[in-house]
């Protein structure tokens, strides 16, 4: 198999929902990053873009978006919705298909509008018909298990999650306000300034990143379930607006066009848990894939998971207990937010600004980044570090 390699990308500004993109719709919020890319690495010469999304409306909605970006209509793309892992599953699929010598450059990764997403309906053919009334009555989140469609579903599990592992509130805060600071002390030291794709349209920073955050105030918030003692809105993240890509190519690609890689695709895995329980899927994944390596967790030099919970922190820091120091250094998404489709693009983003951050050894150049998405998968990926 040939080596697939990361040649650069971007991401935008994250925003929360119905806020500064809460006009701008998927295909077009992902079109800009897209065109960034292209003009930023000069890579009109890509075999096929490839990318998640998660709240759109179908229809092959990446096709849409690489149109709306200016791309030739003889270019194929495709989209792929894995919930919250859509993103990263779309760079996976494209480094398969560069090592499989099935194509040479590709642009993937994704993008999310929850601002925009479209209203959801059962038809009054469907079992579901009536779960939620008549054809006035609408949902946002999609079913997940077969034991019923319910729209708390991820909050649920998340907090199911947690009473069965014993994590309580107080121990997530810290996760919460660690989150934070490190993504306002990134965003003041402008270590991530060169992945941002300024695209305009009112967008001058993450919209998520509280800097007075306290434990003052964390102590305030109510709990978001009913009869909850575990998640608050700050433990959980937000509803997000944003885009994320990257370039996967060959070496001869790279070769051709002067371009220097800045990580090697290395290896991919994926798994699966009850769905009742997503979160812990993030931490399967990340343990599978050190099997399937052969590797020991103290081997990685940067692990970036998406944090869409608290609780998916705490569990890493109780399977790894001495990698605190190599997680998620510039915040995650308790600060930044979810744009769930764009997420992969987005921690595998700020993984390769950390491999670049970090003093590396020569025997310890490696990166994971893992995402749990809805039903209960997990995707997880390494990188290879090239100076």
């Amino acid at each position: 198999m040939d080596k697939a390699y990361i040649a650069g990308g971007a991401r935008s500004y994250i925003g929360i929902e119905n806020s500064m993109y809460r006009n701008i719709p998927a295909e077009i919020l992902g079109a800009k990053v897209l065109k960034y890319i292209i003009d930023k690495y000069k890579c009109k010469e890509t075999d096929m873009v490839i990318a998640g999304n998660a709240t759109g409306a179908g229809g092959n909605i990446t096709r849409l978006m690489a149109l709306e970006a200016g791309l030739p209509e003889e270019m194929p793309a495709f989209t792929i919705d894995l919930q919250c892992g859509s993103g990263l599953e779309s760079i996976a699929v494209a480094a398969a298909k560069i090592q499989s010598r099935q194509a040479d450059c590709i642009i993937a990764g994704g993008f999310e509008s929850c601002s925009t997403a479209p209203l959801r309906g059962y038809n009054k053919n469907h079992p579901g018909f009536g779960v939620y009334g008549d054809e006035n009555s609408f949902y946002k989140v999609a079913k997940f298990s077969p034991s019923g469609h319910n729209q708390a579903a991820m909050l649920e599990g998340a907090e199911r999650t947690a009473l069965s592992e014993g994590i309580t509130r107080g121990m997530l805060d810290h996760w919460v306000l660690r989150s934070h600071a490190l993504a306002k002390e990134a965003r003041e030291k402008g270590v991530l300034k060169d992945i941002i794709a300024d695209i305009g349209e009112g967008s001058n920073k993450d919209e998520g990143i509280r800097d007075r955050i306290s434990q003052r105030l964390l102590d305030r918030l109510p709990f978001v379930l009913k009869g909850g003692s575990v998640l608050t809105a700050a433990n959980a993240c937000l509803t997000n607006d944003g885009a994320a890509f990257v370039i996967i190519c060959s070496g001869s690609y790279m070769k051709k066009h002067n371009l220097k890689p800045l990580a090697e695709f290395a290896s991919v895995a994926e798994t699966g848990v009850n769905p009742d329980e997503s979160p812990r899927s993030a931490i399967k994944a990340i343990e599978k894939l050190l099997i399937k390596n052969n590797m020991d967790y103290h081997d990685i030099s940067v692990y970036e998971c998406n944090e869409a919970f608290a609780v998916i922190d705490e569990l890493f820091a109780r399977k790894f207990p001495d990698a605190a120091d190599r997680y998620n250094i510039f915040g995650g998404a308790l600060a930044y937010g979810h744009p769930y489709g764009a997420s992969g693009g987005i921690i595998l983003l700020h993984a390769l600004k950390a491999l670049e951050y970090s003093k590396l050894e020569n025997n310890n150049r490696y990166a994971i980044c893992s995402i749990a998405a809805a039903g209960g998968t997990g995707t997880a990926v390494l990188l290879k570090h090239i100076s």
